[in-house]
C-alpha cells in the first residue's frame, strides 16, 4: 500500500493544488510511482477522461505531472454548482443526481465507502499517493461527516501540510487560527506549515516564522515565492477572470455569466500576443469588441434569462447585426438557437425563447454525455483547423438549417454556423493551436492590421511544437 502526505490550506485558493502538483512532479521525478487524490471537488471546470467519465481538472494538471492518465478515482466526489444553494452530484465519473446543500450534508456520509474504494485502488498501483484537501480543515460548522480534510486524514493515516496565502495578508493569523480551531488529535496530524506567494526579502519575515513555531509548536516547511503559473483555475471565482490585455492588438470578449464553466476554453487564446482577453458581465464594459465569446454555463436557462434582464442579450444581438463574430460554446451555443425546451425539468421544466441567431433547437435530457473527441473545422473562415476536445452537457441541439462547425472523423456534423455567428458543443477547441491561429490572423485581418501575422504564426507554431513534445519532456 502506498504511503501519504495531504496538503490542506487555510482557504479556498491558498496554492493546495499548485503544492499537490509541484510534489507529484517531485516524487516522480525521484523515481517514485505516484498519484494525486481529491475525495471531493466543488468546480465547474471539469474533464472528460478516455473512457467517458468526468472529473475535476486540477487532478488532470497533477496527474500529468505525475507522468499518469487522468483517472476518475483521483477524484471520486465533484460537485458542480447549478445555483446558490444547489449543486449536480457526479461520483466516479457519473451523475449522481442534482442536491441542494441541506440534501447532499445530510447524505454526504454514505459516499465515504466509495471514496475509500477509489483511494485504495491506487494506493495499490502506486509508492505514494498525495492527497488534497478542499477549502479549509477549520470550517468547524462542516466537521461531522468530513472525508476531505481532517476526516479524511484520519480514515488514511496522512500526516498533513497546511499552506497559508500571504498575498492576501493576515497569513500568521490564518495559520495559528487554524490550528487554533482544531481538535487536539487533529492538530498532531499536522506536520508543518508552507507560507505560499511571498513577495520580497524572506530574511524580513523570519522573526515572524519563529514566533509562529513557538505560538503553534509546528515548524515552518518553507517558504515559497510568488509565482506566475499556467495551470487551469477549478472555479469562477478565478482571479483570472479579472484580467484583461489591453495593450493587444484584438479585444476578445468573454461574457462572464452567473454560472459559467469550463471557462479555461479559453486560456489558450489568452496565452495568444495578438488577443486581449476580458471578462465582461454589464453593457457598460462590453463595448466594441472585436469578438465575443459565449461560454459554457450549467445553468443555460438561468443565465439567458439573466443576459435578457440586464440587457446584455439585446447587446450581443446589436453587435451581430453590425457583423461582429459571436461564439458560442455547450451552454452558449445553447442560447444561440430558436428554442430551448425542458420537458423532464433537467433546468427549469418548459420552453423558452432562445437568442434566434442560429436555426437551432435545444432538447435538454437527464441523460448527460461525455465524450472525448477528434474534429476538423468545415466552415470559413477557420476550415480546416484540426480540433481535440470534448463534450460535456445534458441534452441535444438539432441544427435546422445552418451549416456545420466541424465534422467528426466518420463525417457527423457537429455545431452550426451562420454568418458570423459560430456555435459548437466542443470544449478544449483551441487547445490544439490551430483554431487559435486561424482566428487571430481572420481578426487582424478584418480590423486591418498585418504586421503582426508573422508573430501569431510563430507562436501558434511553437504551441503545436510543445504539445506533440510534452509526451517525450514529461
Amino acid at each position: 500500500m502506498a504511503r501519504c502526505i495531504m496538503v490542506q490550506g487555510t482557504m479556498s485558493g491558498a496554492g493546495k493544488s499548485l503544492l499537490v502538483t509541484a510534489l507529484c512532479r517531485i516524487f516522480r521525478q525521484d523515481g517514485w510511482r505516484v498519484a494525486p487524490f481529491k475525495s471531493q471537488n466543488m468546480a465547474l471546470n471539469s474533464y472528460i477522461t478516455k473512457d467517458g467519465l468526468e472529473m475535476g481538472r486540477a487532478q488532470v494538471a497533477q496527474a500529468e505531472a505525475a507522468g499518469l492518465d487522468a483517472d476518475v478515482r483521483m477524484n471520486p466526489v465533484l460537485l458542480k454548482p447549478s445555483s446558490d444553494t444547489g449543486s449536480q452530484l457526479i461520483v466516479c465519473g457519473k451523475v449522481r443526481g442534482q442536491y441542494c446543500a441541506s440534501e447532499y450534508y445530510k447524505m454526504k456520509q454514505t459516499l465515504i465507502p466509495e471514496v475509500l474504494r477509489a483511494y485504495h485502488s491506487l494506493a495499490q498501483e502506486n509508492d505514494i499517493l498525495v492527497i488534497e484537501g478542499a477549502g479549509s480543515p477549520a470550517e468547524i460548522n462542516l466537521r461531522d461527516g468530513d472525508f476531505v480534510n481532517m476526516g479524511l486524514a484520519e480514515m488514511v493515516d496522512a500526516p498533513v501540510i497546511l499552506v497559508g496565502d500571504i498575498d492576501r495578508g493576515g497569513v500568521f493569523a490564518q495559520l495559528y487560527g487554524t490550528v487554533a480551531l482544531l481538535a487536539p488529535e487533529e492538530r498532531k496530524r499536522i506536520v508543518g506549515t508552507v507560507i505560499n506567494k511571498f513577495r520580497g526579502d524572506v530574511e524580513l519575515l523570519r522573526p515572524g516564522l519563529s514566533m509562529l513555531e513557538e505560538k503553534t509548536g509546528v515548524p515552518v516547511l518553507g517558504v515559497v515565492p510568488y509565482t506566475q503559473v499556467d495551470i487551469d483555475d477549478e472555479d469562477s471565482l478565478s482571479p483570472r477572470l479579472g484580467h484583461t490585455y489591453s495593450s493587444r492588438a484584438l479585444d476578445i470578449a468573454v461574457i462572464r455569466l452567473p454560472h459559467i464553466s469550463n471557462f479555461t476554453d479559453f486560456s489558450p487564446l489568452e496565452m495568444n500576443p495578438a488577443l486581449g482577453v476580458r471578462y465582461v458581465e454589464s453593457v457598460k464594459t462590453l463595448g466594441a469588441p472585436d469578438m465575443v465569446m459565449l461560454p459554457g454555463t450549467k445553468s443555460t436557462m438561468a443565465d439567458l434569462a439573466w443576459m435578457r434582464q440586464n440587457g446584455l442579450e439585446a447587446a450581443l444581438k446589436k453587435l451581430v447585426a453590425k457583423g461582429i463574430p459571436l461564439m458560442g460554446i455547450c451552454g452558449g451555443y445553447q442560447m444561440l438557437g430558436e428554442r430551448l425546451e425542458d420537458p423532464d425539468g433537467v433546468e427549469q421544466t418548459g420552453v423558452m425563447r432562445g437568442m434566434g441567431l442560429l436555426p437551432c433547437v435545444t432538447r435538454f435530457s437527464k441523460q448527460k454525455i461525455r465524450t472525448r473527441v477528434t474534429a476538423r473545422v468545415c466552415s470559413d473562415p477557420f476550415n480546416g483547423a484540426e480540433l481535440e476536445g470534448y463534450e460535456i452537457h445534458m441534452g441535444h441541439t438539432q441544427n435546422e438549417g445552418a451549416s456545420p462547425f466541424c465534422l467528426f472523423p466518420d463525417g457527423t456534423q457537429e455545431g452550426a454556423v451562420k454568418g458570423s455567428v459560430f456555435g459548437t458543443y466542443l470544449h478544449g477547441l483551441f487547445d490544439s493551436g490551430e483554431l487559435t491561429e486561424k482566428m487571430a490572423e481572420w481578426l487582424l485581418d478584418r480590423k486591418g492590421v498585418s504586421f503582426a501575422h508573422s508573430v501569431v504564426r510563430n507562436y501558434a507554431r511553437a504551441i503545436r511544437f510543445v504539445g506533440r513534445c510534452s509526451a517525450q519532456f514529461s
